[in-house]
């Protein structure tokens, strides 16, 4: 059984940084063992332990490709929830746990709210069953479980779950499952006949094994959170990616907001109003699953530049094939913006091909090396999720967070 160790944490000089990174000298790894360290602000106490049944050949990697300060509704409480306050012995009723799917996300988020992640134990057995151990009480604690349900979806998501039924079974008062990329969300209704709503079955097993509530970053629609049972708390990562673009200077005139399709107008339509942008739209009809015809465009984009705005980038057809008709409409530049990049097969060949000027994400979802490619940036959303568990474990509002 093969087995890794990860060990991570963030310089101080990096504190004011939305983009957040892993420098490839310093990992070093082996057939059998890949450890993380760089240099660190605080004792070395905080450990992730992991085995799997396979070598582990891919590592999480946000590459570093444009530094840009944090947005302003963030920057107060970055300088308040600095990692040289202890705020682990301050606050011991909240406890923070990442699952194996993003620790480098989870680890980010507990140094941003100068909290420690707290220690637990996660093996594969031969058989691929997963064998989850808390390695210190969380009797009457506020729990919260960092852990998205990327590829591989199934894995990651019963991982999700065999942790919130250790900490229900350990006495957690409250248990949060941190879900910054909630799979099977796309499938939230019937567009054909016997057809099943996936996002509903999630979340009825969630709830069932034991969550008090959900913290998810974009939804692919409003609607999916009234298929929980228990309170869900909707993160919008809009301000980090239009605080960006802002931050290129590009004047309003020059500037249109494109929705990939109809079913993302309302989410670009935010966008345009953040940067007082016009509103383009892509009229497509599907043909089948992850691909997509484009028929016609809704305004005006000619000598502009474009930014195409959509929740997720997961194959790259439909916002390839939108950029597309784009040039042909006469745009200047074309940006891309997701917030979760799936960059299933073919789409890193698809994005790096020469449509875009830039595709911008963040790292809901953990960068590979294979993933990689010069036109791609990734924002941080960690202080942003540290901020929203801030506000959740002290019964504060969410929402005034984005006032």
């Amino acid at each position: 059984m093969a087995s890794f160790t990860l060990f991570s944490s963030f310089s101080s000089t990096k504190k004011n940084t939305l983009i957040s990174s892993f420098s490839s000298s310093s990992i070093t790894s082996s057939l059998y063992r890949t450890s993380f360290a760089p240099k660190r602000t605080r004792p070395l106490n905080s450990v992730i332990n992991c085995e799997i049944n396979e070598p582990a050949n891919e590592k999480p990697n946000v590459p570093i490709i444009n530094d840009v300060i944090l947005p302003t509704f963030l920057q107060d409480k970055c300088s308040e929830n600095a990692v040289t306050s202890d705020n682990t012995k301050l606050n011991p009723k909240l406890k923070l746990f990442s699952g194996t799917a993003n620790p480098s996300l989870s680890e980010e988020i507990a140094w941003n709210m100068g909290h420690e992640l707290g220690k637990i134990t996660i093996k594969r057995f031969a058989d691929g069953e997963i064998y989850v151990q808390l390695q210190e009480s969380v009797r009457g604690c506020d729990v919260f479980l960092i852990q998205p349900t990327c590829p591989p979806v199934n894995e990651n998501l019963m991982e999700l779950l065999v942790m919130i039924d250790a900490c229900r079974r350990a006495s957690a008062k409250n248990i949060t499952a941190v879900i910054p990329y909630f799979g099977y969300a796309r499938a939230d209704r019937k567009t054909q006949n016997r057809q099943s709503i996936a996002a509903k079955l999630v979340g009825n097993v969630i709830t069932e094994a034991g969550a008090d509530r959900v913290l998810a970053c974009d939804l692919h629609s409003g609607q999916s959170m009234g298929y929980f049972d228990i309170p869900v708390d909707h993160v919008h990562c809009q301000p980090v990616i239009t605080d960006y673009l802002a931050s290129k200077k590009i004047s309003s005139n020059d500037l249109v907001v494109v929705s990939p399709d109809v079913g993302a107008v309302a989410r670009a339509r935010a966008f345009a109003k953040k940067l007082d942008a016009p509103l383009a739209i892509v009229d497509k009809r599907f043909q089948e699953h992850n691909h997509a015809e484009v028929m016609n465009l809704i305004g005006d984009v000619k000598g502009k530049v474009a930014v195409m705005v959509d929740d997720m980038i997961d194959t790259a057809g439909t916002i390839c094939k939108g950029a597309e008709l784009l040039h042909e409409e006469g745009a200047r530049e074309i940006y891309a913006c997701c917030t979760h990049g799936v960059f299933s097969p073919p789409a890193i060949g698809m994005l790096s091909s020469g449509l875009f000027e830039e595709v911008i994400t963040t790292n809901t979802i953990p960068v590979m090396d294979r993933h990689y490619f010069p036109q791609l940036t990734v924002l941080s959303v960690a202080n942003l999720l540290g901020e929203t568990i801030w506000r959740v474990h002290g019964d504060r509002s969410v929402s005034s967070i984005y006032q």
